[in-house]
């Protein structure tokens, strides 16, 4: 079938694409937030088709997949020729985010949208989210799997957060002092060279580059599921991991050490940097468990199931 998906998280969308389906990826010359097309940096494969707004409204598309609000409210009638997510063609709003401000306020964009199907990358925010009278379903991340490359030659820890300045408190990044003090620490992603950090690193060098590391670090306090650390676990990384949202269920006792506690997280990453056996031992558990819970055949599996579902008359 054709898919519309706005191209948003490169992550995310490079394993949809993966799939049997013909994935219509808008484009614009510009190449801004509302048309993309496909990845510059990732490898995609053939299926996943760009389109122009006159390509779009003149185009055979069985289900739109929505994940902005301006997608189902503006853009998405716009590119299709005046059809209207949900009313005229089946549309299912894919929503990545944990919701933020007060718990009585936390009432979703696409809520009391009966035609709608909202999909949740984790169970923690389908609870979070108020959803109102819109059916919900959860479908968990699945990625590419990058391959079993864990030296843990360096005795470092690694973390990847983007623009890890901007969103000290959310990511986490003002914790990165304290962990510093049980070991040096490598901090990757866009921005990370303002605070001392490795900038820019290839997406093809960055899995090389973490596995180097003897200990993936997630200092992140209010993230749906960063994709980072399923790509950790995956690569053979033992985790250390603050206790927010889903990683409490997301990593398992033998992957590494969960906790709300920074001093017992930083004791976590200390006691991994020094002892390389006890690392391995849990980078090896952890992949078991990421490419179990996390494979992006589970993934694929579920997603044609919603899209069969949504698309039968």
């Amino acid at each position: 079938m054709n898919v519309l998906l706005w191209h948003v998280h490169g992550s995310w969308t490079t394993a949809f694409v993966h799939g049997r389906h013909t994935t219509l990826l808008p484009v614009v010359p510009d190449r801004g937030p509302d048309g993309r097309g496909r990845a510059q940096t990732w490898e995609w494969p053939a299926n996943a088709v760009e389109v122009t707004p006159e390509e779009a409204a003149e185009t055979d598309v069985d289900v739109v997949i929505l994940q902005r609000p301006h997608e189902l409210e503006r853009l998405a009638p716009e590119w299709l020729g005046g059809r209207r997510p949900g009313r005229d063609l089946p549309a299912i709003y894919l929503e990545h985010n944990a919701p933020q401000g007060r718990i009585a306020e936390m009432r979703h964009p696409a809520a009391d949208r009966p035609d709608l199907t909202l999909v949740h990358v984790t169970h923690f925010n389908d609870l979070f989210w108020d959803a109102g009278s819109t059916p919900t379903r959860v479908i968990e991340h699945g990625i590419v799997d990058p391959g079993e490359r864990y030296s843990g030659e360096l005795p470092r820890a690694a973390v990847v957060i983007n623009e890890a300045a901007r969103r000290q408190r959310v990511t986490g990044t003002d914790l990165l002092d304290r962990f510093a003090r049980a070991a040096p620490i490598d901090l990757f992603g866009m921005d990370a060279a303002s605070l001392g950090g490795i900038e820019d690193v290839p997406q093809a060098r960055l899995h090389d580059e973490m596995a180097r590391r003897r200990v993936y670090l997630h200092p992140i306090r209010w993230t749906s599921l960063g994709l980072s650390l399923i790509e950790a676990m995956q690569l053979g990384m033992p985790v250390v991991a603050l206790a927010t949202t889903e990683a409490p269920d997301a990593v398992p006792p033998a992957a590494g050490v969960v906790s709300t506690r920074v001093d017992r997280l930083a004791d976590a990453v200390r006691g991994f940097v020094e002892e390389p056996d006890r690392a391995r031992e849990a980078g090896r558990a952890a992949r078991a468990a990421a490419l179990e819970r996390f494979g992006l055949e589970r993934f694929l599996d579920d997603w044609n199931r919603l899209l069969e579902e949504v698309t039968s008359p």
